[in-house]
This record gives structure tokens, C-alpha cells and sequence, in this order.
């Protein structure tokens, strides 16, 4: 069976997203969902959600909720559902028995050991494993069965263009558990063109099922949608993805502090090009320039260093009204929010994610900071003399109310030339933050203000004496 465009160009493009509630929202299932969340919305069409959760040992409602939340949360909308594949029992039974009485489909009880004999028997003759049931018609419970003409089966494919299968290469493939329970092929054909999907978005892993498919929509009368099997996700060795390349559930990327946006715009890179050298993109221009001409066919690799680089890139033009709301789970509880963006100003340059963000401030919501003396030492400056330029800085500290960054360089700027800027302002920082990396002494006093500044001065002063 040949298959190019069977689609009516004036007809409304319908796509769907279909999740299995079996587990945790993961990269790979929300790129297919912005996949088709783009194509969609760029050609004006209908996007449909609908949950395959026919698996009733694996199917969970925590995970349902869990794919719907991060599909919000990625500002990935659907038009219709989400529809139940559970809610549709009557429907694929309808059609089950329809293909039974045709003669299309058959029940089989051949045992697992005789199919595993079968199975080493065409290995031995090199031939591709498949069953061929010898006592079709005989049987009246058992797997169901579907019979696969034996011709070719050509489509093509919108990304990889025509690609060609033999059909007398599949056998007899299962399409029930029984009367009540259809396995994936044929589920996934009756809903799609229930819901009038014509235009089916998927991983790649998904292109042996593709012929299968196809002759089940043709025995069962329905037309045929247009296929694009997406590149799969490859880890930095070009292997597949997994949880040591960085590979984790979507909730876990929200945990650490990234920002949706910037998690859609890394997902979209991972296998479309936009023909440029631009890198960020917002949804609105993705929706305006995405298209499947430009997804790649080779295998995508996840890189978590780009990530970081993009989220950095989304923190640093964020408002900082906005940045500081979203970094408040990361800080201490009841902090004043206009003592929060201060400090958060101060670190929106450097920080990759949101995450970073309650480690690197924790000195600026502490009352007593931990650290050795050591710490406080310029390189081979003495501990006596480190004490006495501290106390220079606080005597000279005392004079002055003009407590912002660049009054306090010029108030110091003299001290720096007599005693050097190093045996001077390393101490400083360090007695400021306890920390061997900061932002500059100057940035530190502004936010934390005078009476503050002079307390930790006075506390560094102390560890020496002691």
C-alpha cells in the first residue's frame, strides 16, 4: 500500500499529545508536546490531550496531575481534553469486533513456549522473529490477533520523507488482550481518528509501529493521518538519554530553578534549527517561526550546560520585581521583599538558576556568620595587621551615613592607595560574607547597611583576638 498526502489541504490541522500516566513528566514526552504544541498553534489548528491509561497497573492519578501541572507550567496549552483512553472501552470493543468478524482479526492461544520455540526457530533461519498463527479461526479466546497483508507499505513522512516497509515481515501482530482490551496499535488508531487527528507528532521510537498502524486504518475504513517521527534525545556520548547525562523528570528541572521559558526555548533546540544564529527565542516568536521542515533527522543531543547558559540569559532579562518573586522559595521565610531584591540585584548576573540563589546570599539573611580567621588573611599579610586594617575601615566606616556603593568606594578609595587595595578589602569582604567568593565589599555594605556592616567588622575583629 502506497500512502503520500491523503489530507484535504483546506481541512483544519487536528494534533494530539497523548502521555501515559506510568510515570513522571519527562524532556522527552514535553519536547513531543511542544513539538506539537508549535506546529499547531503556527497553522492555526486544534491541539487534543488525551491520556493513554489503559494500563491500569501503571496508571496513576498523581502522575496525570503531574503531566497536566507541567504542561501549564511550560505555558503549553491544549484546545480539547484531557480524554480518557479508559472512558472508551464500548468504542474500541465496537471496532474489535468488527475487525473479528471480518476475518481480519482472530483469536490466538498458542502458548508463550510455543511462541518462544517459533521465535528461535526463525532466529536459527535468520529470519526476522514474527508469529504466524498456523490455526487461525480455531481458536474462540486467547490474544486477538490481526492478520498483516503481506505487500508493501510506503509513506511519507513530513521529516524524513518516504520511507517503506514490508508487511509480510510483521506476521500476525496482537491487537487485544481480549474483546475488552486493546493493545496499543489499535487503541491509538481508533482514537486518532476518532478524534479526527491528522497529523500524528512523535518520537522516532515510534516509526516500527508506523506500517502497523496504517494497515489498521485501512482495515478498518478510516483515513489516514500524516506522520513526522521526531529525532530522538541523545546524551553528550550520543548515547541514549539517560539520568547521568541530566536526564530527569520536568518537575525536577522546576525544583532546581529553572524558568519555563527557558526550558522551552532549550527543548525547541533540541532538534529544530531556526536557519539563524539566534538562540532566544520567546513562544511567540517560536510559534511564528517553528516549522517540521526545519527538525532535524539525526538524533538531538541534551546539553546541560546550554541549558544553564539559556536559563542564565532569561534571569538576567527578567524584571527584578519578577525575578525576585520566583526566587523567594529559595530564600528564608518572612524576608522583606524590598531586602530581598536588593540582595537578589546583586547576584542576577552570576546565578545559572534559581536554585543557586538561597547558598550563594545565605550571609545576607544570617545574624552571625561561620568561618575560620583564616579566611580574613591577604596572602601573607599577618593576622595582627589584618586586625588593624579592619579597625581603620570601621573607624572610617563610623564617619560617614552615605551607605551606597559608590560613596563608599570614594570614602575608602584614600585608604586603598595608603594600605593596598588587597590587605584592605579581602578582609572586608570576607568579615562581610564568610565566604572565599562574593559580590565586591562595596555591593555587600550597601544591602546590608551601616549599623550591619560595622557589626560584622566588629565580629571579625573579635575571632582574631581570639
Amino acid at each position: 500500500m502506497k500512502w503520500g498526502n491523503s489530507m484535504n489541504k483546506k481541512q483544519k490541522i487536528r494534533t494530539r499529545f497523548a502521555p501515559s500516566p506510568t510515570g513522571l513528566f519527562h524532556i522527552g514526552s514535553a519536547r513531543t508536546a511542544l513539538f506539537n504544541y508549535l506546529f499547531t498553534k503556527k497553522n492555526k489548528g486544534v491541539c487534543v490531550l488525551r491520556i493513554e491509561d489503559t494500563d491500569l497497573k501503571r496508571s496513576e492519578k498523581k502522575y496525570e496531575k503531574d503531566i497536566i501541572d507541567n504542561l501549564k507550567w511550560l505555558g503549553i496549552d491544549y484546545d480539547e481534553g484531557p480524554f480518557y483512553q479508559s472512558d472508551r472501552t464500548e468504542i474500541y470493543k465496537k471496532h474489535i469486533k468488527k475487525l473479528l468478524d471480518s476475518g481480519q482479526a482472530f483469536y490466538c492461544d498458542h502458548s508463550l513456549e510455543e511462541l518462544e520455540k517459533e521465535k528461535k526457530e526463525q532466529i536459527k533461519r535468520k529470519e526476522a522473529p514474527r508469529h504466524i498463527c498456523n490455526r487461525k479461526g480455531k481458536a474462540k479466546k486467547g490474544i486477538i490477533r490481526f492478520s498483516c497483508p503481506n505487500k508493501k507499505i510506503i509513506f511519507n513522512d513530513l521529516i524524513r520523507g518516504r520511507l517503506e516497509f514490508n508487511g509480510e515481515l510483521f506476521g500476525d501482530i496482537s491487537i487485544a488482550k481480549d474483546i475488552d482490551n486493546p493493545l496499543y496499535n489499535l487503541a491509538v488508531v481508533i482514537d486518532d481518528a476518532g478524534m479526527e487527528i491528522n497529523h500524528i507528532i512523535r518520537g522516532e521510537d515510534h516509526i516500527p509501529n508506523t506500517p502497523k498502524q496504517i494497515l489498521l486504518y485501512e482495515a478498518l475504513g478510516f483515513d489516514l493521518p500524516q506522520f513526522a517521527h521526531l529525532p530522538l534525545i541523545l546524551g553528550t556520548d550520543r548515547s541514549k538519554m539517560s539520568k547521568r547525562h541530566g536526564s530527569v523528570s520536568v518537575k525536577q528541572y522546576k525544583k532546581e530553578g529553572y524558568l519555563p521559558e527557558a526550558m522551552v526555548n532549550f527543548m525547541v533546540l533540541l532538534g529544530w534549527n531556526p536557519g539563524t544564529e539566534k538562540e532566544i527565542f520567546s513562544l511567540e516568536e517560536l510559534i511564528k517561526e517553528f516549522s517540521l521542515e526545519r527538525v532535524h533527522k539525526g538524533g538531538a543531543v541534551f546539553n546541560i550546560q546550554r541549558l544553564d547558559w539559556i536559563n542564565g540569559q532569561y534571569i538576567r532579562q527578567m524584571n527584578l520585581d519578577e525575578l525576585t518573586k520566583r526566587c523567594l522559595p529559595y530564600l528564608q521565610k518572612n524576608i522583606n521583599f524590598e531586602y530581598a531584591k536588593n540582595v537578589i540585584s546583586l547576584e542576577k548576573e552570576r546565578i545559572k538558576k534559581l536554585s543557586e540563589i538561597g547558598e550563594i546570599t545565605k550571609f545576607f539573611f544570617k545574624d552571625e556568620l561561620k568561618y575560620d580567621s583564616e579566611l580574613l588573611i591577604w596572602k601573607k599579610t599577618s593576622l595582627k595587621e589584618t586586625k588593624k586594617n579592619l579597625k581603620i575601615l570601621e573607624e572610617e566606616l563610623l564617619k560617614t551615613e552615605d551607605f551606597n556603593q559608590k560613596s563608599l568606594e570614594l570614602l575608602i578609595s584614600p585608604l586603598r592607595e595608603e594600605y593596598g587595595t588587597g590587605e584592605l578589602l579581602w578582609p572586608l569582604r570576607a568579615a562581610l560574607s564568610g565566604q572565599k567568593t562574593s559580590p565586591s565589599p562595596f555591593e555587600i555594605m550597601e544591602v546590608l547597611g551601616k549599623e550591619k556592616t560595622l557589626q560584622r567588622i566588629k565580629e571579625a575583629i573579635k575571632k582574631i583576638n581570639e
